[in-house]
């Protein structure tokens, strides 16, 4: 019996933890624009894309390798385009990272901002034709990423990877939880030490 109890709370913890872990990944393979550029829709995937001068490249071209798919995203390459670019979240988000390739004489960073201060940064990270992965190395809650390279149209972004804070459980919350459900179980079985007696 104590086994089927155990295997109920973990379900049970599964069950209620499940919507905690859903990420969101926006691959940029459903925008297509003429000549393999399509600018990034405003609000696509739920961030103001507005003021990231950053527009969408589903073209073949070496060394800007996709990490799925074929769309990706990559600044403007016409002459004096940004070398900075603002991506913001429309409500506070835990910002995973993004997978990057483009020139090896060129790299990619992040910063990262919540209520206009900067907050962290992540490792300059040193681009080449076979797409990696740059993790933001940060998981508090973020509402601007500023992706920043010395070149512009040097590099592609793809895959950029978040989770939405209200998907989050608050520390705190999940102790409580866990705490609950091991007090329950707990019960459970002196209840049943009291039935047998």
């Amino acid at each position: 019996m104590h086994t089927i109890i155990r295997q109920f709370a973990v379900s049970a913890a599964f069950a209620l933890c499940a919507p905690y872990a859903s990420a969101g990944v926006l691959n940029f393979d459903d925008i297509v624009g003429p000549n393999g550029f399509a600018a990034v829709p405003a609000n696509y995937g739920g961030l103001d894309w507005s003021h990231s001068g950053l527009s969408v490249f589903t073209g073949e071209q070496a060394p800007f390798t996709p990490h799925s798919g074929q769309g990706r995203v990559t600044t403007d390459w016409i002459d004096g385009g940004p070398i900075v670019s603002t991506i913001h979240f429309l409500a506070p988000t835990v910002f995973n990272g993004a997978w990057f390739s483009g020139y090896s004489d060129s790299s990619v960073r992040f910063d990262l901002y919540a209520a206009g201060q900067l907050v962290a940064n992540s490792d300059w990270h040193q681009l080449s034709n076979t797409p990696a992965f740059l993790d933001a190395g940060w998981d508090r809650a973020i509402d601007a990423v500023v992706v920043s390279t010395e070149f512009q149209a040097s590099y592609v972004m793809d895959d950029l990877t978040f989770e939405d804070v209200a998907q989050v459980p608050e520390p705190g919350t999940l102790a409580l939880f866990l705490a609950g459900l091991g007090l329950a179980g707990a019960s459970r079985r002196r209840w049943f030490r009291i039935q047998k007696t």
